[in-house]
């Protein structure tokens, strides 16, 4: 995993790569998938100790360094509208994504879930740790990640167009507040940010992150209904709730990383080697996925996708500007 996730780096430090936002977690993937496609069966059964490692061990150990990426003072910073608008934007997305994939599309639960998370909250991140509390099988995760790299992109494009044109008619605090609590992934926030102002830019990561930060409570919800859901059933326990103790880890982290005790260099150096370890994740999730599956998973994740993408886009604007006019 090693070898993909440096490859995976390298591409996305292309120029053109790197002015379209893809980050070397999302090409991770598609190295992955890539590899996993076309090595000989023998060759992927002699790595399967690797992609395991990675998908199990690795992956939450970067969720846990994730939260050197923000800080509580961030989110003191952004103040009531942005916090608010971050609420909604979540446990509304969350829940039209869950209901309209379920009773509308007839998706598989997990699959449902899976894909109502990352465009709730932040993209592939939020996918893969979703995936370590619900069990799911590995190519579901691979299939909604891939939908919010599709719409995630042309999010990139959609809202600083609108907001060049005019049609938002919104500052650019204002603007930052609304990608941050709809956008899809951190990185895609900072590219169409930087692509109105700086304020844009600034404001909009950190709401994207008090999003980050909701990753929490969520996880710990999800690890509760699967007890009560599985209530009853031979072979599970009823009193057991599976906390995912990376998500305390990651609590933990970002609030040493609130006190401040490591220079800027450091954490820096430290948010890099964690989107490489992400990366190597990413490329594991990719190796265990065959195109295949992507047959069996059907249309209906794209078309729940590109719904989610419609409220995020048309509601975070309604519910940004309800906001900051309070």
């Amino acid at each position: 995993m090693l070898l993909l996730a440096a490859i995976a780096t390298w591409i996305s430090q292309i120029e053109v790569v790197k002015s379209a936002g893809m980050s070397p977690v999302v090409l991770g993937i598609v190295v992955g998938m890539i590899f996993g496609n076309t090595l000989p069966v023998g060759a992927l059964e002699r790595l399967k100790p690797g992609t395991t490692f990675s998908v199990k061990y690795i992956l939450r150990t970067a969720i846990i360094f994730y939260g050197f990426r923000i800080t509580f003072q961030n989110i003191i910073a952004v103040g009531a509208p942005g916090f608010l608008v971050s609420i909604i934007m979540v446990a509304s997305t969350l829940l039209l994504g869950i209901f309209l994939g379920k009773k509308l599309f007839k998706m598989d639960a997990d699959l449902a879930i899976l894909t109502a998370c990352g465009s709730a909250i932040c993209g592939a991140a939020a996918v893969l740790a979703t995936e370590s509390v619900l069990k799911a099988e590995k190519h579901k995760s691979v299939v909604a990640v891939s939908t919010v790299v599709l719409f995630g992109t042309i999010s990139m494009f959609v809202y600083p167009a609108l907001m060049h044109l005019g049609l938002l008619n919104m500052t650019s605090e204002a603007f930052g507040i609304y990608i941050g609590g709809s956008v899809h992934e951190v990185a895609q926030v900072v590219v169409s940010g930087n692509a109105v102002s700086e304020a844009a830019a600034n404001s909009g990561i950190i709401v994207k992150m008090t999003r980050v930060m909701m990753l929490v409570p969520l996880l710990l919800a999800l690890g509760f209904f699967i007890v009560k859901k599985n209530k009853g059933i031979p072979g599970h326990s009823e009193k057991k709730l599976p906390i995912p103790y990376f998500v305390l880890g990651f609590i933990l982290v970002a609030g040493i990383n609130s006190l401040n005790l490591f220079p800027q260099s450091t954490v820096a150096l430290i948010t890099t080697a964690d989107t490489f370890l992400l990366t190597m994740a990413m490329c594991a999730l990719g190796m265990e996925t065959n195109f295949s599956r992507f047959r069996t998973a059907g249309k209906e994740p794209i078309y729940l996708a590109g719904l989610l993408f419609i409220w995020l886009l048309v509601g975070g604007f309604l519910v940004t500007k309800l906001v900051t006019c309070i």
